[in-house]
């Protein structure tokens, strides 16, 4: 019998494993490429003539892109629903109805961009005061920076936000290599970029930390515009460009799947930034004077790292939605499970690997490329340790939760990561890291069990299989 296949060159006969790398292998390189955006910051940062600017600029990255999803990566979302109903309508083969998704997910979040820019040039200085401002607070340094940072990524929200949805579509019908290239120009011109506006180079004014955020900000419109020239030329097989298209009824289709996965993020980022607090606590001191933001720098520098590793899941959990999707469109909810399942294992065994060689074997050359401060590096050392422990379960918990999206269960994702985020992550990491005075280890290994108790539910979760009923 013949390969049941499509234009995607996606084989669903072919060995799971082989048609999961080969789908998720250009997402996990794109994904990781458009991670490395903040990556750069952190490196270029280190190199600041004055360390105490450096490190305080370090601390400020973290709140600062906590806001920064908290509006644009909810807006984005919706390319959870677009990939979703994307795939399900083109394994239908109904191509029409697969360009009108891409049609209301562009105009949504091209419309929504712009009014969260809006709203954000208010409220997000509002925000980061709220997050980063302590009583005795040492390093107010650190809250101007993340403002002035902040303020160049607001505009970045209409480009950030429609690329994603762009993605999705692309994402649904297995087309994951133009996101690559995309992500690839994007980290080109945003290296380029932070050189000459932290530093001043071919005329550019020298602006410190901040030009890290115009550069970010550049960077994710060339993003855009490499994905929109991409949409266009698939204009002819799928029509988005039709009037015709913009319909009520398919938008609040695309919401009903999208909005949890927004109210998702918006819950993990309101924790996250609680958590940013809770971290800043420990760097107040009875003898306040301006000084150096150890913990918080040390919290960027080891989320910072592990976002890749984070990231690289979470794409091959994309990839996983994808087939499953896919999957159930063609009425095969076995090949649905089955795709999920391996790709969870291959998680473990790949991202066992890695969280390896990050918490153990590299552990101390990583914290020494990233910092140039050695209070920050001491601080880095033991929950570098922990979190490279548990990435394989952290894996697994990224992986099947994007599954759950692809089989349109994302009111659950978004319910569990609520229940964890705040009746676990946050109190757990103010109890261990505050209350019983353990620091840094204990907020971190705080984070460590929110990473396990995830890891369970979402298994769970997907073996019970009820989302196999769900019709979208």
């Amino acid at each position: 019998m013949a390969s049941v296949s499509n234009d995607t060159g996606i084989d669903f006969d072919a060995p799971r494993v082989r048609t999961i790398i080969k789908l998720a292998t250009p997402t996990v390189f794109a994904m990781l490429l458009q991670s490395i955006v903040n990556e750069v910051d952190v490196v270029f940062f280190s190199h600041l003539p004055d360390k105490a600017e450096a490190s305080n600029a370090q601390a400020a990255l973290f709140p600062s892109l906590v806001i920064v999803w908290l509006f644009g990566g909810s807006l984005g979302a919706i390319s959870v629903g677009t990939q979703a109903l994307t795939a399900r309508r083109y394994a239908e083969k109904n191509r029409d109805a697969a360009g009108a998704v891409l049609s209301n997910a562009v105009w949504f979040t091209l419309l929504g961009g712009v009014a969260l820019s809006i709203v954000g040039s208010f409220a997000i200085p509002a925000l980061l005061r709220a997050m980063m401002s302590s009583k005795g607070n040492c390093t107010p340094q650190a809250l101007d920076i993340a403002i002035a940072y902040s303020r160049w990524r607001i505009f970045g929200f209409v480009s950030m936000a429609t690329t994603q949805a762009i993605k999705g579509f692309f994402d649904g019908i297995g087309k994951t290599a133009y996101h690559l290239v995309a992500s690839l120009l994007m980290n080109v011109f945003n290296i380029l970029f932070c050189w000459m506006f932290l530093f001043g180079k071919l005329g550019a004014p020298v602006m410190g930390a901040p030009g890290a955020g115009l550069a970010a900000f550049a960077s994710t419109w060339i993003g855009f515009f490499v994905m929109s020239y991409y949409a266009w030329n698939h204009r002819a097989e799928f029509k988005p460009l039709r009037m015709s298209n913009l319909s009520r009824s398919l938008i609040w289709d695309m919401l009903k799947l999208s909005v949890p996965a927004a109210i998702a993020t918006i819950l993990m980022m309101f924790g996250f930034g609680l958590f940013s607090k809770i971290v800043g606590a420990l760097d107040v001191h009875p003898d306040c004077a301006p000084g150096e933001a150890v913990n918080g720098a040390a919290t960027t520098d080891i989320i910072e790292v592990l976002k890749l590793t984070f990231t690289a899941c979470i794409a091959f959990g994309t990839a996983t939605a994808t087939l499953v999707s896919q999957s159930m469109g063609r009425k095969k909810p076995e090949d649905a499970v089955a795709f999920a399942w391996t790709s969870a294992r291959l998680g473990l065994v790949i991202f066992g690997v890695v969280g390896l060689l990050e918490g153990v074997v590299f552990r101390r050359p990583l914290i020494e490329f990233i910092s140039q401060s050695p209070a920050v590096r001491d601080a880095m050392m033991t929950p570098m340790l922990i979190m490279g422990v548990v990435t394989p379960l952290i894996s697994v918990a990224l992986i099947l939760s994007e599954a759950l999206f692809g089989a349109g269960e994302t009111k659950f994702v978004a319910g569990a990561q609520g229940l964890l985020v705040f009746g676990w992550l946050v109190p757990g990491a103010w109890f261990l890291g505050v209350k019983m005075n353990m620091g840094l280890n204990g907020i971190f290994a705080a984070a460590c069990v929110y990473a396990v108790l995830a890891s369970v539910t979402m298994t769970l979760k997907f073996r019970a299989g009820a989302w196999k009923k769900i019709v979208i």
